[in-house]
């Protein structure tokens, strides 16, 4: 399906790539393979979202270079590292930029099924947030200047009175300002528009 998540495997070695691609396949996991990052980066701007599993070792671009790029390009699909041993400390400091996971070879099927699925996990999570924040900041637009001002006094625990004092306004024209806000947020109760907000206001 189109909307599946797809896990991109990237290494130069062709037996070590093809097995790998494989056993995803066989997960029931939808999986695209890349012989160098240089051609991983090519695909990227038609890229379906999911996760990436990268070697570190490889010719024209290292693994720790393609993190670079993909940072930079806004690429923010989960990193999977494989690494030898005499990678490890590379992939700790990888791990410290934000990389989801990394598996040091050898590896075993279950250990990176389950860093595969993890990721997508999260990756899954965070598009289902996107798409919420999304909805909310649409919202928030559909407010007046006035309704912004009303609502950000109730997110900040105030109460109509004070709001009222603030604005320099009476407290009835504050209650129909909060269910103006209320009715085009959506919002059901004060608790569930002050989720929404937080939410807004989290970093992308």
């Amino acid at each position: 399906m189109a909307n599946e998540p797809v896990v991109h495997v990237i290494d130069d070695d062709d037996s070590a790539r093809q097995s790998l691609a494989f056993l995803i396949d066989c997960a029931g996991l939808q999986v695209r393979s890349y012989a160098s990052a240089v051609e991983f980066l090519e695909a990227v701007p038609d890229m379906a979202h999911g996760c990436i599993v990268t070697d570190v070792r490889m010719p024209e671009m290292s693994g720790i270079e393609l993190l670079g790029r993909l940072k930079a390009l806004g690429v923010r699909d989960p990193i999977i590292v494989i690494t030898g041993h005499a990678d490890v400390p590379m992939a700790i400091q990888a791990m410290k930029e934000g990389v989801a996971d990394f598996i040091e070879k050898p590896f075993s099927d279950d250990a990176i099924l389950t860093a595969i699925r993890t990721a997508l996990a999260r990756q899954s999570d965070r598009a289902q947030a996107d798409e919420e924040r999304a909805l909310v900041n649409e919202r928030l637009a559909t407010l007046s200047q006035r309704e912004r001002e009303v609502l950000d006094g109730l997110v900040e625990g105030h109460a109509n009175k004070v709001i009222a004092f603030d604005l320099d306004i009476s407290a009835r024209t504050v209650e129909v300002y909060r269910a103006n806000v209320m009715a085009k947020m959506h919002a059901r109760s004060l608790s569930e528009l002050v989720r929404m907000v937080t939410i807004a206001r989290l970093p992308g």
